[in-house]
């Protein structure tokens, strides 16, 4: 199973082995302080940063959420006042942090990152993290590793990888928007452009700038000024309807940046099928299609054009369908396991075991730890 990282994107290629190091480091390096508050993320939505200090030292983190999330994500720990934020405050969380799990932690040596997580783990006592909040125990776990690589000298890439690989991955961005991350017709939630072959990260990062800019200009010509306003994840969300549409303007776009469309750059899609599944059936393109319907649109798709990744094709629970369509196009797709997984280990696992997809999207935030999040990307490593 390939790799596909999504937050700690700096990490890539590590070899066989990728684990939380556990180090037994010299006295005195012990956590002092734990605390957390309530802060905005960048949809202006509360989210919770914790900051944990040790030898003089304090590293902070936030905790990252998602528009569209899958029913086995740990659970956010949200307030539920109308009062505030529209029920969607953090004060519970924060307060967890500081009255549970910081009392906890003091005098626990940072480098300790598998025991901390775990420490944590125990406290919430619950399968899904519904007790502390996942939000609260990923923002401490999050800042301790920070503080322990501050502490090693180290930036935090190189501290988690143990000096393993420095290989930055292909960047895949997210140009057109759909589904919940915008109002237009399309049931697709991202379509994306991966620069692939341009020799470096800051040159394929170049073109996918230049790209994001020809695209808005041949969305303003097709489709007026008015076209060109962006959804939730920043891509463009155009009047569209049907899939193939999007698809074409990406092609002109990637052309009229001056890039080789198929040799140079690639197109990706994120379905996020779940959102667009009830009842046995999806409603993508204004028709209501089977699962074999659906997989012969996927594989019509592949063939028309230059699709090298496919995320969520179907709804969560159906690692049956995954499996079907991973074994006819996945030599030359990457078919992405993100709702399907959720970066647990357990169902990671069961995808492997029946085929299901060969790449994971790995998300601390969908899991609640560091350590599970680190597991997970291990088990995808190794298959």
């Amino acid at each position: 199973m390939l790799f596909s990282v999504s937050v700690v994107s700096e990490i890539i290629d590590m070899g066989d082995s990728f684990h939380v190091p556990q180090m037994h480091m010299p006295r005195g390096y012990r956590i002092t302080k734990v605390t957390a508050r309530e802060i905005l993320d960048s949809r202006g939505n509360p989210t919770v940063e914790a900051a944990v200090c040790a030898g003089g030292i304090c590293e902070i983190a936030a905790v990252p959420s998602g528009a569209s999330t899958g029913k086995h994500e740990a659970v956010e720990l949200r307030d539920d006042d109308p009062k505030r934020y529209n029920g969607l405050g953090v004060l519970k969380a924060v307060h967890n942090v500081e009255k549970l799990i910081a009392p906890m932690l003091k005098g626990v040596d940072p480098r300790q990152q598998r025991e901390i997580d775990g420490l944590m783990l125990e406290l919430d006592g619950t399968p899904n993290k519904s007790r502390l909040g996942a939000n609260a125990i990923l923002a401490v776990s999050l800042a301790v590793a920070k503080l322990a690589a501050k502490l090693e000298g180290k930036s935090l890439y190189n501290y988690l990888s143990k000096g393993k690989g420095r290989m930055l991955p292909v960047p895949v961005m997210n140009v057109i928007n759909g589904g919940k991350h915008a109002g237009t017709g399309l049931k697709i939630q991202e379509f994306m452009v991966i620069p692939s072959a341009m020799g470096s990260f800051s040159e394929s990062l170049r073109a996918g700038s230049e790209i994001y800019h020809a695209l808005k200009r041949v969305i303003h010509s097709k489709h007026g000024r008015q076209s060109t306003n962006v959804g939730d994840e920043g891509g463009f969300a155009p009047p569209l309807n049907k899939t193939s549409e999007a698809l074409e303007l990406l092609l002109q776009a990637i052309s009229d940046a001056g890039y080789r469309v198929g040799s140079e750059v690639f197109l990706g899609l994120d379905a996020a099928s779940s959102e667009f599944y009830e009842d046995g059936r999806y409603t993508i393109d204004g028709e209501t299609k089977s699962p074999e319907d659906l997989m012969n649109f996927y594989i019509q798709l592949v063939d028309r054009f230059p699709i090298r990744y496919l995320e969520d094709p179907f709804e969560q629970e159906d690692f049956d369908h995954t499996a079907q369509l991973t074994k006819k196009i996945g030599e030359k797709v990457q078919i992405i396991g993100d709702d399907i997984f959720a970066t647990n280990v357990v169902r990671l696992k069961k995808g492997i075991e029946a085929g299901a997809a060969n790449a994971l999207l790995l998300k601390v935030n969908q899991i609640g730890s560091l350590t599970e999040a680190m597991d997970a990307a291990g088990v995808a490593m190794k298959n």
